[in-house]
Formats: structure tokens, sequence, C-alpha cells
């Protein structure tokens, strides 16, 4: 079975001395119904305008695939991730070619309310949003952050990488209410509390990822890690369960007795 290229974002912002990811609920009608998740999907055909990223971006395919560790297509992730981003929740991780912000509380909020909408709809490419308003991606505050493989108990097999990336000031969070019911700002050490408590649902590859960010005092902190070599440590993650004894039981790559799994 092939599995599904995807691309998913830890949205990260600083609130005073704490550190906040964005999750998302899905609906109950979707995929991963009723988890609290990072915003992300698969990726795209459309995805794949890796000849033209440098006209958008200070990375290439060759830079992009590097960082993932894999020969060529690295550029389609990074576009998946900042495409899901702005279509679920609003959240454009770009700015102008001239350095100039996006506003979209204000000044540019119908323009890309409107985008985003025809995005949705299959009305407009990213492509032509990204040619139209002149974007340049923010690539220098999204950095590959882990990699995680559907098992393959599985029917529907995805090969996820995750990024985390700085919030942009001027912009707004705003859940589509198709897909996603609900989104909220939340330390991560409160979100894990909250899961444990069975008061969200989560599942393995959010909670791990969750916790990952544990080590770090600051956004910046974070995304400096990752730009600076931590995305070379990167290691991918494939779950492995089997019946013990009539009962599921599962393993992580670190865990004693995976390979026997």
């Amino acid at each position: 079975m092939s599995l599904i290229p995807a691309a998913t974002v830890l949205l990260l912002r600083q609130n005073n001395n704490d550190m906040e990811v964005l999750l998302v609920e899905r609906s109950s009608n979707t995929a991963f119904g009723d988890l609290y998740v990072f915003p992300g999907g698969k990726v795209d055909p459309e995805d794949n305008f890796l000849d033209k990223l440098s006209s958008y971006s200070d990375l290439n395919d060759a830079d992009c695939s590097k960082l993932l560790d894999i020969k060529t297509g690295g550029a389609s992730f990074w576009i998946a991730c900042i495409r899901e981003c702005f279509e679920e929740v609003g959240v454009l991780l770009a700015r102008k070619k001239d350095g100039s912000m996006i506003d979209l509380n204000n000044k540019d909020k119908d323009r890309f309310i409107d985008y985003r909408e025809r995005l949705i709809s299959d009305q407009i490419s990213f492509l032509e949003i990204c040619k139209k308003e002149e974007l340049f991606f923010e690539t220098n505050n999204i950095v590959p952050f882990s990699h995680w493989i559907t098992p393959d108990i599985e029917t529907k097999r995805f090969d996820t990488r995750f990024f985390a990336a700085k919030m942009p000031k001027d912009q707004p969070t705003l859940h589509d209410g198709n897909e996603l019911t609900n989104s909220l700002w939340i330390k991560p050490r409160e979100a894990i509390k909250k899961a444990w408590d069975g008061e969200i649902k989560m599942i393995l590859p959010t909670s791990k990822n969750l916790e990952q960010t544990f080590d770090f005092g600051s956004t910046d902190e974070l995304i400096s890690f990752y730009k600076s070599g931590g995305s070379s440590e990167i290691k991918s993650i494939l779950p492995k369960f089997k019946k013990v004894d009539g009962r599921w039981e599962g393993r992580l790559p670190d865990d004693e007795g995976y390979d026997d799994f």
C-alpha cells in the first residue's frame, strides 16, 4: 500500500513567558473526527510547483529535500504546510515580496477572506494567489519538526511531515467551520493534561509532538534550534502494533522490543 504524503504544522506563538500551540478539533464527519490535532492535510498535486518555489521563498526544492532527507520533492511538503494552514485556520505564513507584512486583521482582511473561500471551493489555486499578491513565504520561521508514518495495520496510510512555525503578527486564527469545528491556543503541557483528563481527544502523534516542545522555553528558541541543525536529528517514527494474548499492544522505535513487533 502506497503512503500518502501529508504535511501538518505546529503553529506557535509566545504569550508573555509561555509558548502556546494552536490545536484544532476535527469534525466528526472527517478523517480523525472529533480529535484535537494540528492544522494540516495531504500534499495535493497543486503543491508541486517546485520549479517556481525560488520565486516565493529563500528555499528551493534541493534545500527542502535535503532538510527532509529525501532525493526530491521536499518543497511540496513546505507548500502543503503553508496552503493547509491558510485553508484551515486562515493563517498565511507569508509576506509581500517587498518585505511588507500582510494585515489580515484590517486592510487586507476582506481580500484574503475571499481568496480563502475560493481556494477551499477550488475556484482558485494557491499558486494563483501567490502570483496575484506577490507573496514570499516565511520559510525562515518554518522548520521541519518530526516525521510520522501511519502503522501498517491502517487501511489508509500517511507519510506525514510535521513542521513548527511562528505565528505571524496581524493575523487572526479562524477555523473553517466545516472540517474544523473548534480551535484553541493552549500551552503544550496543559493540552497533554486535558487529554489525560479526558477533556479533549488526542492521538499519539499529536501528544508526542506536544511533548517534543517541552525542552524549549520559547517559540524563538525552538525555531532557532531546528533551523541551526536540529532538523538533522529528526528520525522517522513508524509505530508498530500487534495482538498479544488477545490485546493490541504498540511500540515506538525507541521502545524495547520494537524490532520484534
